[in-house]
C-alpha cells in the first residue's frame, strides 16, 4: 500500500522542516547554511503528503491533485532557489541534492496516484 510510504515521507519531512523552523534538538545549527524558504516549502509539502496518504487510503480523486500541487510547489521552489544561488545566496550543496530528491519522489507519488486513483475516475462515465 502506497499510503504508508507517503505518510512516512510526510512525517519525516514534517519533523525535519519543523526542527529547523523551531530549532528543535539543535538541528538548525547542524544544518549549516539552510535556506528558509526551501524549509517552508518542505513544511507545506509535508502537509500535502500526509493528507495524500489519507486520500490514498480512502481512494479520493483529489489525492492526485494534492500531490500534483506539492510537485508544483517544489518546482517553483527549485526555480526560485536557482535564482537565489545565481544571485550569490549562501546555501549548502546538500540542499540542492535534497530538493531534487524530494521532487523526484513527489513526481513518483503523483504518477502512482494518477494510475491508481485518478485514472479510475476518468474511466467511470456518469450519465
Amino acid at each position: 500500500m502506497i499510503a504508508l510510504p507517503i505518510a512516512a515521507f510526510g512525517l519525516l519531512t514534517l519533523f525535519l522542516s519543523t526542527s529547523i523552523i523551531f530549532d528543535w534538538f539543535g538541528i538548525r545549527a547542524k544544518e549549516g547554511n539552510y535556506v528558509l524558504f526551501v524549509v517552508w516549502a518542505n513544511f507545506i509539502c509535508s502537509l500535502f503528503y500526509l493528507f495524500s496518504a489519507y486520500g490514498f487510503i480512502k481512494a479520493k480523486k483529489w489525492t492526485f491533485l494534492l500531490l500534483g500541487l506539492a510537485a508544483i510547489v517544489l518546482i517553483i521552489t527549485f526555480v526560485i532557489f536557482k535564482i537565489y544561488i545565481y544571485s550569490g545566496g549562501i546555501y549548502e550543496t546538500k540542499t540542492v541534492e535534497a530538493l531534487i530528491f524530494r521532487l523526484i519522489v513527489t513526481l513518483i507519488f503523483v504518477i502512482f496516484a494518477y494510475f491508481t486513483i485518478a485514472k479510475k475516475y476518468k474511466t467511470i462515465k456518469i450519465n
